[in-house]
């Protein structure tokens, strides 16, 4: 069963990219004593994710900042040196861009995708969140494809 609003946010270990290689971040240090705005997405360099998802969060990373939001994470079952590829090619250089490599929080959540009839193994839902001190306060899980509930316009209109 997916998590939802009232939760608070699985603990586990996730990483980004560091200056020297794969950094560990824990959901502790992400979440803890912030408020966060957490996009999941099925895959880094994916066309919806690359065209629709990422791009609107780059766009608008400004405004959801001024909104009270301290950072902006984009997670992905992807490893480090992926999302840190992705981020730099995408100018994400606003959003901690989280690798989920093992699907470990992803799994936690609730909110596992079987992409392997697509040939992409295990995979997160497309959804948003926002976390306050490490409790999520609101939830906007994809039903289908498409960007709509887990948009940053969407997001940003809860702020």
């Amino acid at each position: 069963m997916a998590l939802t609003t009232g939760d608070k946010v699985p603990s586990c270990t996730l990483s980004v990219m560091g200056e020297s290689g794969p950094a560990p971040l824990s959901t502790d240090d992400l979440f803890g004593g912030k408020r966060v705005l957490l996009f999941a997405l099925p895959g880094a360099f994916t066309p919806g994710c690359s065209m629709a998802h990422l791009p609107g969060y780059v766009a608008n990373a400004d405004k959801i900042k001024a909104a009270g939001v301290d950072s902006i994470a984009c997670l992905s079952v992807n490893d480090a040196f992926v999302m840190g590829a992705w981020g730099e090619a995408q100018n994400a250089s606003e959003i901690i861009m989280v690798a989920d490599g093992n699907a470990q929080f992803t799994d936690a959540m609730g909110l596992a995708l079987d992409a392997t009839g697509f040939g992409m193994g295990k995979r997160s839902q497309r959804y948003a969140m926002l976390v306050d001190d490490g409790v999520i306060t609101h939830i906007n899980v994809e039903e289908g494809p498409g960007v709509e509930a887990s948009s940053a316009e969407t997001m940003m209109a809860l702020l």
